[in-house]
């Protein structure tokens, strides 16, 4: 039997193993009273809860009933199940966006949801692991120490001694799932022409990136994969933990996993308690999601507090790598090379940079398109580190994709989760906190210091406008990248020398012979502003053979060219 096909069998047995938009569409077109009885059901609820909300304003109950009302909301969504608790979840992170009644109750669904039986889940684990509970655990819980939306953790010893985490799946996911994205992916349809995003049909793509990763993070033993893959692309950093799987034990709907002892990254006090930087948790958790989206191009695409635990050492551990995506090399070049022109200012070069990621389509006329970009991210970065946060460009972006012709890829959407999610955890912990506080020197630095060709065309392509040598913009690199205390600036300058005198840096020289033979002058002012920057870090004569060499190389060219 096919398996991306979808019968009555397949559902019930959970065995449809890759989400099928079209399967899924044909299994609930000839069972519309699933879908009519569904909807109705989540009317119902919400309907019920905005009337309750009314007339407490009418009343003036909001003050006396906002506790029960926040509780309500969080039994509503755990009532719908997974797709709405997951929901939940990604507010839950938002401390900017929901009110604190509300968002300690939809903390609790990171972990604190009600449990299945847990005869039924010990069951669930010898079916699958084909073992009895004593033979493959020494010991283990006799009750769930969390529930999540699509499963439960118990703690164990393995017989090695090994103490581990021990995750079941809930039963019978499989129905509410895909009867819930049939229908979101209908709602798309109705809906996507009133949204302020105008994303037309990439609204159902959304929905249909949302799903294919909501069946990823079903199967264990992908999640299993994901974890692996993740650790070795984290293996030289000392700064991030990475759960190891013990794969004798794990199946598709059981995982057994290292156990980890940290700190949820929402539990304030207890880290402060720990003796924590809550700064230093911050910087790992940012720079650790950059290197995920601009060096490994393998992310989290799920951070929320659940996910993610301070230790007591200070590194910051992740679990739960259901939800994982993988960026294109390209795309992490143009990502990084985009907060560049970002932070020059550089609109057109920025909505060139659009069009390669696919937010606008290639036959798109760009100018038009720059003063609003302009408007909209000068806006931004000219307000104070302090006033400065994520969701002020996203909010601002939404209102220009609703006049321009830009489109949201699904891929990216999950990025922009993850972003605003990560945002929303730092704030959790540092209210004053500022993503551009990190971001920005990270991206600065990496454009500096990578080695690789295709990071230093990027580099080139930011440092050159219209043929000419921006000095300005390498000063403001450079200033940016060392409010990064891990930025040594001896080293970035002697690769830059190196690469300026190398056969590979032919082009670099002759945009700054072509820059000099142009102006007919030594840029004597820049070259000093820059001088500046170099100190107190460089010891000159450590540079003065390199820097000789390119000089004397770039002089002789110049008398060559003239």
């Amino acid at each position: 039997m096919n398996k991306s096909a979808f019968s009555d069998k397949n559902l019930e047995n959970d065995s449809l193993l890759r989400y099928s938009p079209d399967a899924i569409t044909q299994y609930y077109n000839r069972r519309p009273w699933l879908a009519i009885w569904r909807g109705l059901k989540i009317i119902t609820y919400f309907g019920i809860f905005i009337i309750q909300l009314i007339l407490d304003k009418w009343f003036n109950l909001e003050e006396k009933n906002k506790l029960k009302r926040a509780e309500q909301i969080r039994k509503i969504l755990t009532k719908l199940g997974p797709t709405f608790i997951k929901v939940g979840q990604a507010l839950s992170t938002r401390p900017d966006l929901i009110r604190r009644d509300f968002l300690e109750e939809l903390i609790k669904l990171q972990d604190q949801l009600p449990p299945f039986d847990n005869d039924l889940a010990f069951s669930i684990i010898e079916k699958e692991l084909d073992l009895k509970i004593e033979d493959a655990y020494r010991e283990i819980s006799p009750k769930p120490v969390a529930a999540a939306s699509l499963g439960q953790v118990y703690r164990g010893f393995l017989h090695t001694g090994e103490e581990v985490a021990i995750k079941v799946q809930r039963p019978n996911l499989m129905p509410v799932i895909t009867l819930d994205l049939y229908l979101m992916r209908w709602a798309s349809h109705w809906i996507s022409p009133f949204l302020p995003l105008n994303l037309g049909h990439d609204l159902a793509l959304i929905v249909d990136e949302f799903g294919t990763k909501l069946f990823e993070e079903i199967d264990y033993l992908n999640e299993g994969r994901n974890a692996e893959k993740f650790a070795a692309n984290f293996r030289d950093d000392e700064e991030v933990k990475v759960p190891a799987i013990y794969w004798r034990y794990t199946s598709k709907n059981v995982l057994t996993l290292e156990w980890i002892n940290g700190y949820k990254l929402n539990d304030l006090d207890t880290i402060k308690a720990a003796g924590l930087n809550t700064d230093d948790i911050i910087r790992v958790g940012v720079t650790s999601g950059l290197k995920q989206l601009l060096e490994h191009g393998f992310f989290h695409a799920d951070p929320h507090p659940g996910n993610l635990f301070a230790m007591p050492d200070g590194r910051m551990a992740y679990i739960d790598f259901g939800m994982m995506d993988q960026l294109s090399e390209e795309a992490k070049e143009t990502i990084a090379s985009s907060v560049v022109q970002l932070i020059n200012r550089d609109y057109e070069a920025l909505a060139r940079d659009f069009v390669k990621l696919g937010f606008l389509t290639p036959e798109t006329d760009i100018m038009p398109i720059v003063p609003a970009l302009e408007k909209v991210f000068g806006n931004a970065i000219d307000q104070s580190v302090g006033d400065f946060n994520f969701k002020t460009i996203t909010d601002d972006f939404s209102e220009l994709m609703y006049e321009y012709p830009f489109r949201v890829p699904a891929k990216f959407a999950l990025i922009i989760r993850s972003l605003v999610t990560q945002e929303g955890l730092a704030l959790s912990l540092n209210r004053d906190f500022r993503i551009v506080e990190v971001s920005f020197p990270y991206v600065s630095r990496r454009l500096l210091t990578e080695e690789s060709p295709a990071m230093r065309k990027r580099l080139l392509e930011v440092l050159f406008k219209d043929g000419k040598f921006q000095w300005e913009r390498l000063e403001n690199m450079i200033a940016i990248a060392r409010s990064d205390h891990r930025f040594n600036l001896l080293p970035t300058a002697g690769l830059g020398l190196q690469f300026l005198v190398s056969e590979e840096g032919e082009y670099l020289r002759r945009q700054l012979l072509n820059a000099l033979i142009e102006d007919d002058r030594l840029h004597t002012e820049e070259v000093k502003r820059l001088w500046t920057l170099f100190q107190p870090e460089l010891q000159p004569q450590k540079l003065w053979d390199v820097a000789f060499k390119a000089i004397s190389q770039l002089s002789n060219e110049l008398v060559t060219s003239r």
